[in-house]
């Protein structure tokens, strides 16, 4: 994976018995508050290739390690969303970052949202990609077999069944980049460390035994959701049902891409995060700013508005 070319630091931080690390890399033209990635249960703070460079053009930009990640130590499945979103807030705060926006995929999304709820004044506005409120029953069967095969230490089938979950396995849907993230994804989990598969387990764990979201306290940040048109692990529907719980949110559906929309279209999800965190309109997201190569057609469901009720449109 692409890399930034920009010097980062990598701080130590440490929140109830844990240690945990941030990678912080500086852009030589922020214009927007610091942009925070949260990614899902394995990606590590090295991981963000394209969407950091990218986002490094308006912003200063911040990968943690929070437990249970990366060179972080090991979370216990018992510990929910609550720890993480405390961690997150001490690592701003060792930082030095008042408030930052947030991009969370994933099993990230849960600590975005919680933060959201309890520190609404620590974010400016945040981007959930791949989220639901809850794993639904037909997907549980699946995430079950990969944690048996990471605990059987069949490495060999551990991976496929990992992509398998990750990905649309409908041969005859057309999603972007399908092959090469393939191979990225397949020789990620062939690499996998023993300490990282216990994470795997733990943060897995975590995700079935528990509500992934708690929606009970609407958070009043405003929030964007936004999910691949081919995501069979948090479909669209139930991205959508989670972004009608906040009071000011956002939904787009982005064609060609399943749940791994910051490897399969980057470059779109760039431009449509660098465009809500600067309070720029939303309609029309078109070739305009992504000059650099062909356009396919990334926002042809549209950018839909959720609240009109309430308060008025962005766009």
């Amino acid at each position: 994976m692409a890399s930034t070319r920009l010097q980062s630091t990598v701080h130590a931080h440490h929140w109830k018995g844990f240690r945990y690390y941030s990678r912080l890399t500086r852009s030589p033209a922020a214009r927007l508050d610091p942009v925070v990635l949260i990614g899902g249960a394995m990606q590590r703070k090295e991981d963000w290739g394209r969407l950091e460079q990218g986002m490094l053009e308006a912003a200063d930009v911040i990968c943690p390690d929070l437990p249970g990640w990366g060179e972080a130590d090991l979370l216990a499945a018992e510990h929910g969303p609550d720890l993480l979103a405390d961690a997150l807030r001490h690592l701003l705060d060792d930082l030095g970052v008042r408030r930052a926006n947030v991009f969370a995929g994933s099993y990230g999304t849960a600590i975005a949202y919680r933060l959201a709820q309890t520190a609404p004044d620590r974010i400016a506005r945040m981007v959930l990609a791949g989220t639901m409120s809850t794993i639904p029953d037909e997907a549980r069967p699946g995430m079950q077999g990969a944690i048996d095969l990471a605990l059987s230490g069949v490495r060999e089938r551990f991976g496929p069944a990992a992509v398998e979950m990750l990905m649309c396995a409908d041969p005859g849907i057309d999603i972007a980049s399908a092959a090469v993230v393939r191979r990225i994804l397949s020789r990620r989990f062939e690499g996998v460390s023993e300490d990282e598969l216990a994470k795997f387990v733990a943060n897995t764990r975590r995700l079935l035994e528990r509500d992934l979201i708690d929606t009970s306290l609407s958070p009043v940040v405003p929030a964007l959701f936004a999910v691949g048109a081919h995501d069979t692990l948090t479909p669209p529907e139930l991205c959508r049902e989670l972004a009608l719980t906040c009071r000011d949110s956002w939904f787009t559906v982005m064609p060609r891409a399943d749940h791994l929309l910051h490897l399969e279209r980057p470059r779109e999800l760039v431009d449509l995060m660098t465009r809500f965190f600067a309070t720029e309109p939303l309609a029309g997201l078109h070739r305009d700013g992504l000059n650099d190569g062909p356009y396919d057609g990334p926002y042809d469901g549209a950018v839909e508005y959720l609240n009109q009720s309430r308060v008025p449109a962005l766009t």
